[in-house]
């Protein structure tokens, strides 16, 4: 296991990022910049920097439009797992990951969130002993039985970098052992703020600029819509609790527009689940559009923890169809409220949230994150 200290001389500089799945992209996109920011100053030692991308998410709308919306150089790799069981998947992501590391003298890998690929880069980076860093570290739901949850638990314990996106994230990892001075693997960890701020900020008025449009071609208009979205599998993958959000969501007194997961839409047509014309589906939609619809929506409904932050920085109330959320700063400052997915409970939810301006709010950073990151990743010294 590697442990790192700060130094006044960097290391070299050959890093790889390893995303697969559309949150990570939009971490990865500040990250490019600030990198291209440093090596555009004609930096003594500039970043070679290589992007892996597993295919976790193989839909063009969920990876290629995001690379280009977001101006995000092409993967140097693109492993093209595609979707199976996580078994098979994390299988295949290593093994076609493993030459490419194996490669060249790497001195960090980074991962990003709490994906397969998440667990993919970590495991890997840990077995042939390339520094690691962790991107979004220390959240946590308090849920093992989440595939989330334990992604984002092993790899901040085979992390020597985390980056955590607030205070209480931090603190998380200091429970468990890391970071500190008690710290016997020496791993450093830092509230670094939260990428997906810088994300958002940077294209906020490119999106601004695709709203009226886009509104105009799903005929809807401005707060008399809600926005929904479903993705994880403890949703998806119970036909019973899918079915209950849905009917409940089909209940509600505005039109819902639904950008339907490329997977979503397989788990409803296989489970025979049939919607009303309340809900208005959609297929995915790109990152600029998504912050249109999530600024201009009433209410935000969704399991997604990156759409929960989104809502937050945009000033939208956000209600959680999942037990518990990684995001309890929201849920303290009232901008989302986490009801589950008992019927009454999403009923209340929604006529319960209120608009504020919790974007002034600073728990995740002031949008320079990536700028503290790629600052960190060059004082940090493995050995």
């Amino acid at each position: 296991m590697h442990s790192i200290e700060n130094q006044t001389e960097p290391l070299g500089h050959t890093w790889v990022s390893v995303v697969g799945a559309r949150p990570q992209f939009v971490k990865l996109a500040p990250i490019c910049r600030a990198i291209e920011k440093h090596n555009a100053q004609l930096s003594e030692i500039p970043i070679d920097h290589r992007i892996i991308h597993t295919g976790q998410h193989y839909d063009r709308d969920m990876a290629e439009l995001l690379f280009e919306q977001m101006a995000i150089p092409m993967p140097d790799y693109n492993l093209a797992v595609g979707s199976s069981s996580h078994g098979s998947q994390l299988a295949r992501m290593m093994q076609r990951m493993e030459p490419i590391l194996k490669a060249d003298r790497i001195n960090w890998v980074i991962v990003y969130g709490d994906t397969n690929s998440t667990l993919a880069g970590a495991l890997l980076a840990a077995r042939l002993k390339i520094p690691l860093a962790h991107i979004e570290a220390g959240c946590r739901s308090f849920d093992l039985g989440q595939p989330e949850e334990q992604n984002r638990i092993v790899a901040d314990h085979l992390s020597q970098l985390l980056l955590a996106p607030s205070t209480a994230a931090n603190e998380n990892l200091r429970r468990e052992g890391i970071g500190g001075e008690n710290d016997p693997q020496k791993r450093v960890s830092l509230m670094v703020g939260d990428v997906m701020y810088d994300a958002l900020l940077q294209h906020l008025t490119l999106a601004e600029k695709r709203t009226e449009p886009k509104l105009k071609e799903l005929k809807l208009k401005s707060k008399e819509y809600y926005l929904l979205t479903l993705h994880r599998a403890e949703n998806t993958n119970n036909r019973r609790r899918l079915a209950a959000i849905l009917k409940t969501v089909m209940s509600l007194d505005l039109p819902v527009l639904f950008p339907v997961h490329p997977r979503t839409k397989q788990v409803l047509s296989l489970a025979g689940i049939y919607l009303n014309s309340k809900i208005r589906t959609i297929p995915p939609v790109g990152f600029l559009e998504m912050i249109a619809l999530e600024k201009n929506a009433l209410k935000i409904l969704t399991d997604s923890g990156g759409v929960q932050k989104e809502a937050f920085y945009l000033g939208v109330p956000c209600i959680t169809l999942r037990d518990q959320t990684e995001w309890p700063e929201t849920v303290t400052c009232g901008a989302n409220q986490v009801a589950g997915t008992d019927p009454d409970s999403i009923r209340e939810a929604v006529r319960g949230a209120r608009h504020s301006d919790w974007s002034k709010l600073t728990v995740y950073g002031d949008g320079n994150t990536a700028v503290r990151i790629v600052d960190q990743l060059l004082v940090a010294r493995a050995h």
